[in-house]
């Protein structure tokens, strides 16, 4: 809650009137100075630039809003710092969309909401209040009426993330193609001489892990690679991915490498590794997904599908600007492709490893929480 100070003794705050009796001009000229300076002459506009400097009085932004029906604030939900397991994209997309939309002369407004059902309802009530012009919708999903709701109030919008399992929807979208991302890993560890490369994904019919599954599975058949027994699927997190990788570890013929959906499988590929006494990018190579900042400070460090999020934030505020400058036009359907960074948590294949250490040589055993 905003709190006003009172009785300071600071100097009151220049208005429109104190203004134009400076410049010696109506409170009309002084509105088309700021709305249609080419109404005025030349030596009119320049006293009343005067005058504005003078005063240091700057235009109140809400009653310009009533006028023009513009916020020049764009609204966004915030969602938890750890979603999605290691957190981190969704903090940098909105240091980056901050960045973008004042870069454009508008503010980001983030709220938060339970659940999409109380989004909507939040969207409902900043509509209602002329408070926002447009939104970025985040975290897509099969079964998401969130864009539906939008549309049908005439809402301007754009997503990042795909409209999953609706063809045809008619509204702007941004994604990452975490298909190529994780088919180009595929493509790195199968030239490393790997040849059996496993796969640590979500459960089926969640749009962005289908995704990135679906680049596993293209690459290993394009490259001829096995793929039998080398799928794990879980619920994202990192006692999730350590869990995976024993599994498949375990297994009688065990990967070489590990493709994982998201960063916070990967760290629990690696400590699944060294509680068999191997080192990530030695014995067992491991590539997350996100790059999130974790990535870079582990050892060994992990190597992982950097999301362009600067990219995608400016594409994002690109977009909306041009709905809200243009009305609606032709529906903009992106694919930005990540890149792979590499670093010590992959290596090249070793044809033979040494046996998992006997317990009593691993160290102490990791909290599968953590």
């Amino acid at each position: 809650m905003a709190v006003v100070e009172r009785g300071t003794g600071t100097a009151a705050r220049p208005t429109i009137g104190m203004v134009a009796e400076r410049a010696g001009v109506s409170r009309q000229t002084i509105s088309n100075a700021f709305n249609a300076p080419h109404r005025l002459r030349p030596e009119t506009l320049a006293a009343v630039r005067v005058a504005i400097d003078e005063l240091g009085y700057r235009p109140n932004q809400a009653a310009r809003s009533l006028r023009t029906q513009a916020t020049k604030v764009i609204g966004c939900r915030l969602l938890p710092s750890n979603y999605g397991g290691t957190g981190g994209v969704l903090d940098r997309l909105l240091h980056a969309l901050c960045d973008t939309a004042r870069s454009n002369g508008y503010d980001l407004l983030t709220f938060s909401a339970k659940d999409d059902d109380e989004e909507i309802a939040v969207y409902e009530d900043l509509l209602r209040r002329h408070a926002v012009d447009g939104f970025v919708l985040t975290n897509t999903h099969h079964g998401d009426a969130r864009p539906d709701w939008l549309n049908e109030h005439h809402a301007r919008f754009v997503a990042f993330g795909r409209p999953w399992g609706r063809r045809g929807a008619q509204h702007n979208w941004i994604d990452v193609d975490g298909a190529k991302g994780t088919a180009e890993a595929v493509g790195y560890l199968a030239g490393l001489g790997h040849t059996r490369i496993g796969f640590l994904g979500l459960p089926a019919g969640i749009g962005v892990g289908d995704d990135r599954l679906a680049g596993w599975e293209r690459q290993t058949e394009r490259l001829g690679l096995p793929t039998k027994g080398l799928l794990a699927r879980a619920e994202d997190g990192i006692a999730s991915g350590r869990a995976l990788a024993e599994q498949l570890l375990a297994g009688p013929r065990p990967p070489s490498a590990l493709v994982c959906v998201s960063d916070a499988m990967a760290l629990g590929a690696m400590r699944a590794v060294e509680d068999r006494g191997w080192r990530a990018g030695r014995e067992v190579s491991v590539v997350g997904f996100d790059d999130s900042p974790v990535a870079s400070v582990m050892r060994p460090g992990l190597s992982s599908l950097r999301q362009p999020i600067e990219a995608v934030a400016n594409q994002l505020v690109e977009t909306l600007l041009a709905v809200l400058g243009a009305g609606q036009p032709r529906p903009v359907r992106t694919l930005i492709v990540p890149r792979l960074i590499v670093r010590e948590s992959t290596g090249e294949c070793h044809a033979k490893r040494p046996a998992t250490a006997p317990a009593a040589q691993r160290g102490p055993r990791l909290n599968q929480q953590s």
